[in-house]
């Protein structure tokens, strides 16, 4: 029974020392959790076990997105900036802290480029346009997950970011494929779509029920030739909830009739589907994806897919086998 479900239905209680503040030495070192949709039955096996799981004619999707250093400061430390979407060479939508000190016409100094707020947008956030293009790759730092606990690293600028990380635009990694090596992907058919993950993947759910939470919206683009082999695919494995995301909000514009999972062309936009139970899945088939905060609009995907009840006990035993949580931590498997 899924009808009446509160925000408070998907908590469950974590360890703080269970949360991975840093990755393993190795990419594909990582534990694997595989829950069984269809008895519930758990398995815990290492990731380097994926390849067990995955059929012929599997066709497994990621996100090839790239994160940006996108945190900034000014100059004389007092305005923080997170550059959020980029508008033109010299416009960025910026979060900015504090606000107050950002009204329209102030302006702040990063690298010694001027940057002038010039619009407030309804939210909040700010369109500061620079004097010259900012320079993020020396200035910028990686805007890691808050419940890390600490500052971005060097060691960051390659471990939060997947081997297959092509197209720049995402604030925060797709976690579910920080897993894969060259090697390992190498062992599987697979394929890209893009997806720009925003800060609004670890906003809160603060509504008490999930239907009632405004949820925030990502550029994602999927080409022809990629629509073409999911809808060849006997199975779609999704790797992480951003490409489940994608996929399901253009599964659910299909045409009914047409015996396709999604449209055959080209396509991109936004996308701000919101995925909870009860869903129904007209592409993704299989999920891998990380542990995800309690509460959150990712478990709630995950309970989508697998189940309330089955994802919650799934995340006891995680609990209790001592699983490494969150962006940096161990994956879980769905089948």
């Amino acid at each position: 029974m899924t009808v009446g479900l509160k925000t408070s239905d998907f908590h469950y209680e974590l360890p703080e020392e269970l949360i991975a503040s840093r990755p393993l030495a190795e990419r594909s070192a990582s534990r694997m959790l595989v829950l069984h949709r269809d008895d519930g039955r758990i398995e815990h096996r290492m990731f380097r076990d994926l390849p067990e799981y995955l059929r012929q004619d599997d066709l497994l999707m990621l996100n090839d997105t790239r994160v940006i250093p996108a945190r900034v400061f000014s100059d004389d430390g007092k305005i923080e900036l997170l550059c959020l979407d980029r508008l033109s060479p010299t416009e960025w939508r910026c979060l900015v802290k504090p606000g107050r000190k950002m009204k329209v016409g102030r302006q702040c100094v990063v690298g010694s480029t001027t940057g002038t707020v010039v619009e407030i947008f309804e939210n909040g956030d700010r369109l500061v346009r620079w004097e010259a293009p900012i320079d993020l790759d020396r200035h910028g730092h990686l805007a890691l997950p808050h419940y890390m606990g600490r500052d971005d690293e060097d060691a960051d600028r390659e471990r939060y970011q997947t081997v297959f990380a092509k197209e720049e635009g995402a604030i925060a990694a797709p976690t579910a494929g920080l897993h894969f090596t060259p090697d390992m992907l190498e062992r599987f058919d697979h394929d890209f779509l893009t997806l720009h993950v925003g800060v609004g993947t670890f906003r809160p759910v603060s509504a008490e029920r999930p239907e009632d939470h405004d949820m925030h919206s990502e550029r994602y683009i999927l080409t022809e030739s990629v629509a073409k082999r999911i809808n060849a695919a006997r199975r779609v494995v999704a790797v992480g909830t951003t490409v489940t995301r994608v996929l399901e909000h253009l599964g659910r514009s299909r045409i009914a009739d047409c015996g396709l999972r999604i449209e055959n062309a080209d396509q991109q936009g936004e996308t701000d589907i919101f995925i909870y139970p009860p869903h129904e899945f007209r592409v993704v088939d299989a999920l891998l994806t990380n542990f995800h905060l309690p509460e959150s609009t990712l478990i709630m995907l995950v309970s989508a897919l697998a189940g309330r009840e089955q994802v919650l006990a799934a995340y006891r035993e995680a609990v209790a086998e001592r699983y490494r949580f969150y962006s940096y931590g161990d994956c879980m498997l769905i089948v």
